[in-house]
């Protein structure tokens, strides 16, 4: 997995600040941005936690690139319905020689990865026989309808890895684009950094976290898994880890400020 920030809004934290103070303000927003330094951003932006009005950090957005992740986590990600998604599309992107993800559980036991390895290869295998099958098909139908040959073969293969993606695993690895407003990522990490999320998702929040605290530290510095500063609301689904957690986000928080 590979994540990276590649933009953001420019003094996030400011602009917040900022967009808060003018709903009981009569200045203006260009004087309201001048008379705001670190000091007074961070005390504003803590209060606005602090009272739960969260509709004012919703004009800070983050935007990620993210590279090795699996289909399954696409499924699961694109449930956050208050985000942007561009993603590598398996209709126009032709597999040959597809990578893969493996679950860790799988990847440790020896018969397992065996297994699933092959059936990686299998996928892969039936992916490329199908794609030839179809791509003769429709190369053939464009020729007979007049195409020139280099046309004809590149719409055919084209109209060919449409169907014969549908083989491909759940496994199979994809890219993508995502831009969330700081609002949105409060309620991403609340569900995604949890114990309870699944392996690849979570680990996937709680870098996007670590990218996120790094440049906004006093926007995100309450952000997490909730039981992070307060009570696990899982009830008895609760993973029972509620310190290790913790410990886990308080680190992430001391290791971005050493690096700073």
């Amino acid at each position: 997995m590979n994540v990276t920030l590649i933009s953001y809004t420019a003094e996030p934290e400011k602009l917040i600040a900022a967009s808060a103070k003018l709903c009981y303000s009569e200045s203006s927003c260009e004087d309201i941005m001048e008379g705001l330094d670190k000091d007074k951003t961070d005390r504003f932006v803590r209060m606005l936690a602090d009272i739960g009005h969260e509709s004012p950090i919703e004009h800070s957005s983050f935007t990620f690139a993210i590279e090795g992740v699996s289909r399954t986590l696409l499924a699961q990600i694109t449930r956050h319905r208050h985000a942007s998604f561009s993603v590598q599309s398996q209709r126009y992107v032709k597999q040959n020689d597809f990578i893969y993800i493996t679950p860790p559980a799988i990847a440790e036991n020896e018969q397992a990865a065996q297994i699933f390895d092959d059936s990686m290869k299998n996928a892969l295998e039936s992916y490329n026989k199908i794609s030839d099958i179809l791509q003769e098909k429709y190369y053939n139908e464009n020729i007979s309808n007049g195409m020139s040959e280099k046309i004809a073969r590149s719409r055919a293969e084209k109209k060919a890895i449409e169907d014969a993606r549908f083989v491909l695993p759940n496994a199979c690895e994809t890219k993508m684009v995502v831009t969330m407003n700081a609002r949105s990522l409060y309620g991403f990490f609340r569900l995604r950094c949890c114990n309870r999320a699944q392996w690849e998702i979570r680990e996937l929040a709680t870098e996007m976290f670590r990218l996120c605290y790094q440049v906004a530290p006093t926007l995100f510095e309450n952000a997490g898994a909730p039981c992070v500063n307060g009570n696990c609301p899982e009830g008895k689904m609760s993973c029972g880890n509620m310190q290790q957690v913790r410990e886990r986000f308080n680190n992430i928080k001391r290791n971005t400020k050493n690096e700073q």
